[in-house]
């Protein structure tokens, strides 16, 4: 039986904002790992992203017509939100640490590990207890990474830290959004424009002391370097993480939570993959092994959770990016259960 036009349209348009995710990660990812091959300023690439985030929004929101923000207790507002923007800035320089150390398969296959602290800071911060099925999923996840770690040839103990320490940070975001949000009635594209706005004016002055008086006390750096090439690549990787951004939040707000769990998952398998081909880092096949299995165990993880959070009625836990967690629960603020209460279901 056909499906409806309604439904057949919108199955295409969720198709097609997967692949611009998809496409925008990867090349994304792609180009960080050439720029840092022979500029290696981490620094300056997580600079370049907090401003695209900050500057390219503010036409969008125009566009969109969207809210504009009140505040009624500033001193509130700000000790919720900075803290999401020191964790947005700080996993990004983490994240492109590890990346410069090690290969970006490896890097996003550390990353698999975010639910693994999730769930431990979620028992002590919100006193959650997971089920037997999502200490399995822990399980393979923690088998997975080992397996391509041990068999990792681009392997170090600096870039493995920082794809740790990123992947904590990830985590330790999303349970605190979770934690949060509840408090902030504003809209999520607005929302991520002052995070982003914050993240910048927090990251320029370590921006300014780590790695610009670097680039000008290079003499040779500035006279060799093909900058146009340099800012070229530094421009489209700053506009590509602002289109994964939007396009990521477009499938957060069209799709199930298990259905998103699944596509964000599906992404790291693409990343993954157009790394290996384009950057070509050598594998062992017990490497692609590990990283399929700590793949698997993400899969496994958010199918338990989401079955957990259906038989107790209550929200499903997201381990996708942290600056994307948040961003679901406005969907539904407006909704509201018969005490008064918000209700978050999303």
């Amino acid at each position: 039986m056909p499906l409806p036009n309604k439904a057949y349209k919108e199955g295409c348009w969720i198709v097609f904002l997967c692949s611009v995710w998809y496409t925008s990660s990867s090349g994304q990812n792609v180009i960080n790992k050439q720029l840092l091959g022979y500029f290696p300023y981490p620094v300056t690439i997580s600079m370049v992203h907090m401003l695209a985030v900050a500057l390219f929004l503010i036409p969008v929101l125009r566009i969109r017509k969207v809210e504009k923000l009140k505040i009624h207790d500033k001193r509130r507002f700000l000790i919720l939100v900075l803290p999401l923007a020191f964790g947005k800035f700080f996993a990004s320089i983490s994240s492109h640490l590890s990346i410069a150390s090690v290969s970006v398969s490896f890097a996003h296959t550390v990353k698999a590990m975010m639910p693994i602290f999730t769930v431990i800071l979620s028992r002590f911060i919100v006193n959650e207890r997971p089920s037997n099925k999502v200490y399995m999923a822990l399980a393979t996840i923690i088998v997975g990474v080992l397996i391509a770690t041990v068999t990792e040839l681009t392997f170090n103990y600096v870039g493995g830290a920082f794809a740790l320490i990123a992947t904590i940070t990830f985590a330790l975001q999303n349970v605190y959004t979770k934690k949060a949000i509840g408090d902030l009635y504003i809209h999520h594209l607005r929302l991520l424009l002052i995070i982003g706005q914050l993240a910048s004016l927090m990251l320029f002055p370590i921006w300014v002391y780590v790695d610009l008086t670097r680039i000008l006390n290079n003499k040779e750096l500035i006279e060799k370097l093909n900058w146009p090439r340099t800012l070229l690549l530094l421009f489209t990787s700053g506009f590509l993480n602002f289109l994964q951004n939007i396009f990521a939040f477009s499938v957060l707000s069209l799709t199930s939570p298990l259905s998103y769990s699944i596509a964000n998952a599906s992404k790291r398998i693409v990343i993954i993959t157009s790394s290996l081909l384009f950057l070509k880092n050598p594998v062992t096949p017990m490497n692609v092994f590990g990283m399929g299995t700590a793949i698997l165990g993400v899969l496994a993880y958010n199918k338990a959770k989401y079955d957990d959070r259906c038989s107790k009625q209550t929200l499903p836990v997201y381990t996708s990016d942290a600056d994307l967690v948040h961003m679901k629960s406005y969907r539904m603020r407006d909704e509201h259960v018969s005490n008064g209460h918000p209700n978050y279901n999303v």
